[in-house]
């Protein structure tokens, strides 16, 4: 009995940061007019933004969870930097070669660890 109360707990829960998270965005919705993109605010958020997602993204590459920590940290710094130079190498369209490149590289690596 407990443990199927302990279930139902779950629940509310889910219920909650669903809705928190669909009234944020609402809010954003409604207040995104009135925000104009060269203003102090606007150039803040960006900067935090940007600040988060550098941070994320340095924390996944020197402390990641999961199996990619079964990746030797050298392997995942060079794999990186092989596709920020992807990256920076075609200014026109870069995101998608990029993704690609750590993709693969990756995979390979996988895939030669594991051998046949």
């Amino acid at each position: 009995m407990t443990s199927e109360m302990q279930d139902w707990g779950v629940w509310p829960a889910l219920v909650a940061a669903s809705v928190g998270t669909y009234v944020c965005r609402a809010a954003g919705v409604k207040l995104s007019g009135h925000i104009h993109q060269n203003s102090e605010v606007f150039r803040w958020l960006s900067a935090v933004t940007y600040a988060m997602v550098a941070a994320l993204t340095v924390r996944m590459i020197l402390l990641p969870l999961g199996l990619l920590a079964t990746v030797p940290v050298l392997l995942r710094v060079l794999i990186c930097g092989l596709s920020l130079a992807v990256m920076l190498s075609h200014p026109a369209r870069r995101l998608v070669p990029a993704l690609l490149t750590g993709v693969l590289l990756m995979l390979l690596y996988g895939v030669l660890r594991t051998g046949p």
